[in-house]
């Protein structure tokens, strides 16, 4: 008799398939790393005809699919809460981030996913992005210990290979790159790590920082590159009111509308932040079914703006997704966190047509899937990966709102929500607990890591001395 595994009970099952359909007293199966049934009943159903060798309680519990993170810079989670960043914006955040990244290293790329995707996984967490921009020319392979850190963890991995390929006002000489250079490395990486098959735990990508501010040379080459290997293209688009003026006084056209002409704009795309956007913009982005990954935390944490989901939405932009982007930004990597800011600030910005909480629900699942590439995860429903999250409401942290699951999960919803998460069939998070690391181990590991860095990028910022007196 064949075996297999069973969420049994869960107040809500939340599919959040293509008619977002839910469940209520019901239950899931899955056996391996595939979902094989979802609703109501199947416990007595399936019993006689099969032998179920884990069984879930999720009596007092809603089940998703596991959210979708579909930005990140996960080395930052070393660099966050220091002084000398507070209070700026971003041009003059990054002028203080790159003197950090070049002291960067395999250790701290290692410790940074600890930490970053540790915490992902933690809240609800099952797919992470990570774009990897500054590459110091004399370290190799940082990607490299990030990869093998996400594996550990148990955690699918989206990592992206960015560059620079010029000195500017911000990039700095030790980080800048040959086009040559850039793609031997991407090659590696993909020949290395990159599966494309269904329910693949690695895909690599590629994709410059800032596009407009890289040689149109190495931007050649990643399209060419992209295509030859069949990989997405990823990286930052119309974040901040300076990338916009700058754009616009040199090329004379919106961020949006250089992409375009640049041909970085299609299915095989997609971009974080698209905060400065004009109607136009929108329209492009959603004719072009260019992906969309909205990061509202750190874009308030360095005063940019807000990105215009509820616009994208309307427009017909089906892939868009949520980014807890870099922690030294956003200053954790809390998916549940994310959802809750993403509906408020939307609110606030664009109040007189909201988005919805299932709104947010379907960018960090369904959404920040499709955004990176994916059709196999991000929905329950029978011949999709057994990637789920388990949210425990029965606590009395949420008593008296516990009405509606999704709008408990993304209006009250916290990381004190998440009991349980399963990625390709496997329980990574167990009573709120990661169970493929020693988690005290991994602190120690991290903090003992991020002062090294810190403490040898002070001999050239001085005001960081103040943070680790």
């Amino acid at each position: 008799m064949e075996t297999y595994r069973l969420i049994r009970n869960a107040d809500w099952i939340v599919t959040m398939d293509e008619h977002r359909s839910r469940y209520r007293h019901a239950d899931l199966i899955y056996k391996g790393n595939e979902i094989v049934a979802v609703g109501p009943h199947l416990e007595e159903a399936w019993r006689g005809r099969c032998r179920f060798d884990e069984v879930c309680d999720a009596t007092g519990k809603i089940v998703t699919p596991g959210f979708v993170n579909a930005h990140h810079h996960t080395w930052q989670a070393l660099i966050r809460n220091i002084k000398v960043t507070q209070g700026l914006k971003l041009e003059p955040w990054l002028k203080v981030m790159y003197e950090v990244y070049k002291d960067l290293t395999p250790e701290v790329a290692r410790a940074g996913v600890f930490a970053s995707l540790g915490d992902c996984l933690k809240t609800g967490c099952t797919t992470s992005n990570d774009l990897w921009y500054p590459h110091p020319v004399k370290t190799a392979r940082l990607m490299d210990a990030e990869i093998q850190a996400a594996a550990e963890l148990g955690i699918r991995f989206h990592p992206i290979r960015s560059y620079h390929s010029q000195v500017s006002d911000v990039v700095v000489p030790e980080v800048v790159d040959t086009t040559e250079r850039v793609i031997a490395d991407a090659t590696r990486l993909v020949k290395t790590y990159h599966d494309s098959r269904r329910f693949s735990m690695c895909r690599v990508g590629i994709g410059p920082s800032i596009a407009q501010y890289d040689t149109e040379e190495i931007l050649q080459a990643t399209l060419e590159f992209a295509e030859k290997y069949d990989v997405m293209v990823h990286g930052h688009l119309a974040e901040s009111r300076y990338e916009w003026e700058y754009t616009q006084a040199r090329y004379g056209c919106t961020p949006v509308e250089w992409f375009r002409r640049h041909g970085l704009l299609g299915e095989r795309f997609y971009y974080a932040h698209c905060v400065q956007l004009d109607e136009r913009d929108i329209r492009l982005l959603a004719d072009s079914h260019t992906g969309v990954a909205s990061c509202p935390i750190s874009n308030m944490y360095l005063s940019s703006g807000a990105c215009p989901v509820r616009a994208l939405m309307d427009a017909g932009v089906r892939r868009i997704g949520l980014g807890v982007d870099g922690p030294a930004s956003s200053n954790s990597s809390n998916m549940m966190e994310e959802m809750r800011v993403c509906y408020l600030l939307n609110r606030l910005c664009y109040g007189d047509k909201p988005c919805s909480a299932e709104d947010i629900l379907y960018m960090a699942t369904a959404g920040g899937a499709r955004a990176l590439g994916r059709d196999d995860i991000g929905v329950l429903r029978p011949g999709m990966a057994a990637d789920i999250a388990i949210l425990d409401w029965s606590k009395l942290s949420y008593a008296g709102g516990c009405y509606d699951p999704v709008d408990c999960i993304v209006m009250s919803g916290d990381a004190r929500m998440v009991d349980t998460v399963i990625v390709n069939g496997e329980i990574v998070v167990r009573g709120g607990v990661l169970t493929r690391v020693d988690e005290e181990e991994k602190r120690q590991y991290v903090n003992a890591v991020g002062r090294g860095l810190l403490c040898k990028s002070a001999q050239r910022l001085p005001a960081l001395r103040a943070d680790l007196q």
